[in-house]
């Protein structure tokens, strides 16, 4: 006697990448958001503070270390003296210690005690928020650059601009948070 067969396993379609990015970048929103209000609400002792202090520059070293890591080798590709899969293959690997580094910042930010109502703090919460967002475009860009035989012209631009936006971002939040700490 034979046992009827079982029907196979149907897989799941995969996800669209657009609704894939959309759900990242909701995801980072709301992420921020919640660390906006956690700092609002939340006191650390000294000890505690210090503590975040160090994770805090820590994280800036891991974060934006592999930032200028990647950019860096983007511009000497751009200068024709790196082929774009070695580009390509170090920005993979370093994916995870931006996004480590960057999660660092933030959630050690939170203990720091920021002065939510100060413009500049003001300023600098919305350029991590911008570097994250700016981050899911360049794991985008990332994909596409791999998947694409030719880099156009308009590919170029939007690289140009992911770094540029990847550059100040980072840059102004460094800087914002060397003046405040100063007062």
């Amino acid at each position: 006697m034979t046992t009827p067969a079982t029907p196979a396993a149907v897989p799941a379609p995969p996800v669209a990448p657009a609704l894939r990015t959309l759900a990242a970048s909701l995801g980072v929103c709301a992420l921020w958001a919640a660390a906006v209000w956690t700092a609002v609400h939340l006191r650390a002792d000294p000890l505690l503070h210090d503590v975040a202090l160090f994770v805090h520059l820590a994280s800036l070293v891991v974060g934006f270390g592999a930032v200028l890591t990647v950019d860096w080798l983007g511009l000497l590709w751009l200068a024709g003296k790196r082929p774009l899969a070695e580009v390509l293959r170090t920005s993979a690997a370093v994916h995870p210690p931006i996004w480590l580094g960057l999660a660092g910042l933030v959630g050690s930010g939170v203990l720091l005690q920021p002065s939510l109502s100060a413009p500049l703090t003001q300023v600098k919460l919305a350029l991590v928020l911008l570097v994250a967002l700016n981050g899911i475009h360049a794991h985008v860009l990332q994909e596409r650059l791999t998947t694409t035989a030719r880099v156009g012209r308009a590919l170029l631009v939007r690289c140009g601009a992911t770094v540029l936006v990847s550059q100040l971002g980072w840059w102004g939040a460094t800087l914002i948070g060397f003046l405040n700490s100063r007062r």
